[in-house]
Order: structure tokens, then C-alpha cells, then sequence
């Protein structure tokens, strides 16, 4: 598929990862050569000031991990088994948008990366590649991201298509019941090229809104919530499907609650990456507080700010069962491809298990809350 972008604008990706790339995050210049300015500041960006986006990644430097010495580690194992998936590792790839702007192959490319690694994928509704499609062609347990849309009867079709695709779980993003105020992308003036679009949203039926005029309420004035979703489209979703739905974009103990109550099989703690409401709770600092309120065998999982494996450790010390990560693996695909994405998920699982193999732990049980102290 087509950036639709002049070649001259970009580099093309790498056909060899140089071994100047030793972290996840070295990617990132490699990334920003081959993409153009829009594209990267759609991926790259956050709302406002993007101090959340920032955030995300700093409050993790404010815990440090307590390491244990002297332990039985012969038999470690990374091995994770979450809503009736079994993953070698705690890390899954996170529903990102339009990827074919960041490779031609974009999600299919991240889906092989996953299948050869053994990790999660999750899909996004506004996916540059047919949900499908994507299916037949991966083998690894792929999950189903969702925006409820205005067109309820369309969400209903969309759900079913996903699993008669043979997708294991629901992922329903609850946080953006409208974009935030992406000062980035508007700067770049970022709109979708030619060629690109949501493949999976093909016939759905439009609501009708209007502009508010000068001098009126622009947001509640002009319709754009009057069909935003509710605690009662969840219900109403979750008795549609099968699958066990997850919700993400929790922040709150109480919306904790309100999911499990509402018949949620999991929970993702994330803030959107930083890309909706800015100046919000980076999701590391969040994830206490919902883990606190919900029963110890309810799942959690933290997206948002990942970019190392101590990252990952300091999540599941926290509660988290399993990590999601965004950018690392959508740099590592503009820059490299599937090749790309493959050595990103590598980089990660060899840190945590050097990270645990330090502290201490052989399993994934063995980390503890009392394996960081914050300062």
C-alpha cells in the first residue's frame, strides 16, 4: 500500500539494523528519516504541551528495584497466561492507527514481527490493513481494539467480524470520546495521504454534526458528544460478544470498579499515550490505585510509556500483569520493517529477563511490590 508521499521526502528502510541500535529507543532518528514530517508528527506527537506524553516514560526513573541475591534461578521462565491466551512473555504490541503510514506493510509487517516473537498483537479499528485479512496471515493470539462508533448497528457487525476472524479478546477504548488537542499535528498540518484510509470501517454510516458558530460552545455546542459512549453502551456491548472485553483508558479506582461491575474481563490503565487530554496521571503512577481496588486475580494491564525493560519489571511490580507498548514498535517498523519490530520486542524480553535474573526473580509471581522503593 502507498504512503502516497514522494520518494525523494524519505529514506528508505534499513535492509540491514545497524549495531549502533542497541536500545529501543535509538530507533527513533532512524524512524524519523523515513517518514515524513506529517507522519511523524501524528506518531510522535501528544496533546497540548505533551506533558503527559513525557510523563509516561520520566515516572519510571522514580522507582528503583530492590534486588534479592542469591536465588534459585535455574528454572526461570517469562511465560504469562492472561484471559486464555498464553504469551512467552508479558509484552503485546498496542492498537496503533494507519501503520501504513509509517511502512507500506505496515500492520501485516507488526503482526509477522509478533508471530516470530511470540507476542500479542492488537488491532486497530482505524487499521490500514482488513481485520480479516490480518488474521488469515498471523499465528500469533491477535486481539481486536474498538472505538464504539455512532452507528451502534455497525458496531455490532464489527464485533462479529472479529470473531468469526478468530480474534481472542476485545480491546474497547473508552478515554477519547473525541481527539485531544494535538498542537503537533495541526503545526505539520497532518491529514491522511491518498491511499490511506480505515479499511475496517468501509460502510459504515456517518453521524451528521455541524461546526459551531463564532461566539457558540465549540465543543458542546457543536454535537460531537451527543452520541460519545456510556457505561450503558459497554453493557450493551459486552452481552453482543463472546470474547472477554477489556477496557482501556482507566485511570481511576473508580472507573476500576465501574468496569468490573459492568462485566469487563480486564482492565488497561493507559492515558492514550499522552494524545488525548494532556497534564493528565502518567499511567505508572495510575496503576497502583487501580490494582488497589480491584480483586488480585483481575487482569491489569499498563500502557504508556514503556521504553526499556526495567520498564516492564517496574509495571508488574506494580500490579501490572502484562505490558502494551506503542512508539518503540512503530519507530522500529518505519525504520526497519518486520525486521525492525521483531528486534524491538527481543530488546525488551532480553532486558527483563536480565532485569529479574539481577533481582532476584525467576518467575514473573516472584516480582513484587517489595522489589521497588520509590524515592
Amino acid at each position: 500500500m502507498s504512503t502516497g508521499l514522494p520518494p525523494s521526502q524519505v529514506l528508505p528502510p534499513l535492509k540491514q539494523i545497524p549495531p549502533e541500535i542497541a536500545a529501543v529507543q535509538d530507533y527513533e532518528p532512524y524512524a524519523q528519516a523515513r517518514m515524513s514530517p506529517q507522519a511523524w508528527a501524528y506518531f510522535s506527537g501528544g496533546a497540548a504541551d505533551e506533558q503527559t506524553l513525557h510523563e509516561n516514560h520520566m515516572v519510571f526513573s522514580r522507582w528503583h528495584i530492590v534486588p534479592r541475591v542469591l536465588r534459585d534461578l535455574g528454572h526461570g521462565t517469562t511465560r504469562q497466561s492472561l484471559l486464555g491466551c498464553d504469551f512467552d512473555y508479558p509484552i503485546l504490541l498496542a492498537p496503533v492507527a494507519h501503520q501504513a503510514l509509517a511502512h507500506t506493510q505496515g500492520e501485516q509487517a507488526s503482526a509477522l514481527a509478533a508471530s516470530a516473537m511470540g507476542a500479542g498483537l492488537v488491532l486497530s479499528t482505524q487499521s490500514s490493513t482488513d481485520l480479516a485479512q490480518l488474521a488469515q496471515q498471523a499465528s500469533c493470539p491477535l486481539w481486536f481494539q474498538l472505538y464504539i462508533q455512532p452507528d451502534r448497528a455497525f458496531t455490532a457487525q464489527l464485533v462479529q467480524r472479529a470473531e468469526q476472524a478468530g480474534y481472542r479478546a476485545l480491546v474497547i477504548t473508552v478515554d477519547a470520546p473525541l481527539n485531544g488537542m494535538r498542537n503537533r499535528e495541526q503545526r505539520a498540518q497532518f491529514s491522511l495521504p491518498p491511499g490511506i484510509e480505515e479499511v475496517n470501517l468501509r460502510g459504515m454510516v456517518h453521524a451528521r454534526g455541524h461546526y459551531a458558530q463564532p461566539g457558540q460552545s465549540p465543543v458542546f455546542g457543536s454535537g460531537l458528544l451527543q452520541q460519545a459512549p456510556t457505561w450503558q453502551d459497554i453493557a450493551w456491548l459486552i452481552s453482543q460478544t463472546r470474547l472477554p472485553v477489556l477496557l482501556k483508558g482507566i485511570l481511576s479506582a473508580h472507573d476500576a470498579l465501574l468496569a468490573q461491575e459492568a462485566g469487563a474481563a480486564g482492565v488497561i490503565v493507559s492515558n492514550h499515550g499522552g494524545r488525548t487530554l494532556d497534564g493528565v496521571l502518567p499511567t505508572l503512577a495510575a496503576l497502583p490505585i487501580v490494582r488497589a481496588a480491584l480483586p488480585a486475580d483481575y487482569p491489569v494491564l499498563l500502557d504508556g510509556g514503556v521504553r526499556r525493560g526495567t520498564d516492564v519489571f517496574k509495571a508488574l511490580a506494580l500490579g501490572a500483569n502484562a505490558v502494551m507498548i506503542g512508539r518503540p514498535y512503530i519507530f522500529a517498523l518505519a525504520a526497519a520493517g518486520a525486521a525492525g519490530v521483531a528486534h524491538v520486542l527481543h530488546l525488551l524480553r532480553t532486558e527483563l529477563e536480565v532485569a529479574m535474573a539481577l533481582a532476584g526473580c525467576a518467575r514473573l509471581e516472584d516480582i513484587q511490590t517489595e522489589s521497588l522503593l520509590k524515592l
